[in-house]
């Protein structure tokens, strides 16, 4: 098993448990309810500025510059298409401009917040990369199960973010990545794999979340 691979053997249960989750079921059916997507949506645009400079930091530790391109690339495909999508959902469902750029942060949101930050702060390529991992293919292998499309685009557009070629591209890029740069000595190893099982686990609890009400 490559090193990716056997991350996501080790964490099985919650990555099968996010891959299905109710959520994503419901966005496949187009019966989620608009304020459970507007909750999802509100927490997951707290994101923005954290994953951004995740991407900042992995371009910048990355190893040479055929590494760094992808990279830098993928920063201005996350402020086109997917900035796009929240922007025109949150018009849709008539999400005020505060909830927008000023909510309340659920505790799983500053957790995973938190995971970025340190991962970003750790001068680790390694540790980026498993950060930016869970993040993209945890939601490619929910996007790419999809039995039909939805009619919506609040509901369509959200799949087609994590389902399409360039975005497929990426993923395969980025786990490739880290099984390159598997760290070679077991400490190191170790911090890695507990730093995916930390997102994996966070990713589910993401999902969880926006069913909860106060």
């Amino acid at each position: 098993m490559r090193f990716v691979e056997r991350l996501v053997h080790d964490n099985a249960t919650a990555w099968r448990a996010a891959v299905g989750h109710r959520f994503v079921q419901e966005l496949f059916a187009g019966t989620l309810d608009d304020a459970v997507l507007a909750d999802y949506l509100v927490q997951d645009y707290q994101f923005c500025d954290a994953f951004v400079a995740l991407l900042g930091a992995a371009t910048a530790t990355a190893p040479d510059l055929t590494a760094r391109l992808p990279l830098a690339r993928q920063l201005g495909t996350f402020a086109g298409d997917e900035n796009d999508y929240f922007t025109e959902t949150f018009d849709d469902l008539g999400v005020p401009e505060t909830d927008r750029t000023r909510p309340q942060l659920k505790p799983v949101t500053a957790d995973f917040i938190a995971v970025m930050q340190r991962a970003t702060q750790g001068g680790s390529y390694p540790q980026a990369l498993a950060v930016l991992v869970v993040a993209e293919l945890l939601y490619r292998d929910w996007a790419t199960q999809i039995p039909t499309w939805p009619s919506q685009p609040k509901h369509r557009g959200w799949i087609e973010v994590h389902n399409n070629p360039d975005f497929n591209a990426w993923v395969d890029w980025l786990v490739d990545q880290l099984d390159q740069h598997e760290p070679g000595d077991e400490p190191t190893r170790s911090e890695v794999a507990n730093t995916f099982a930390r997102a994996v686990e966070l990713e589910l609890a993401f999902f969880d979340a926006c069913y909860q009400r106060p």
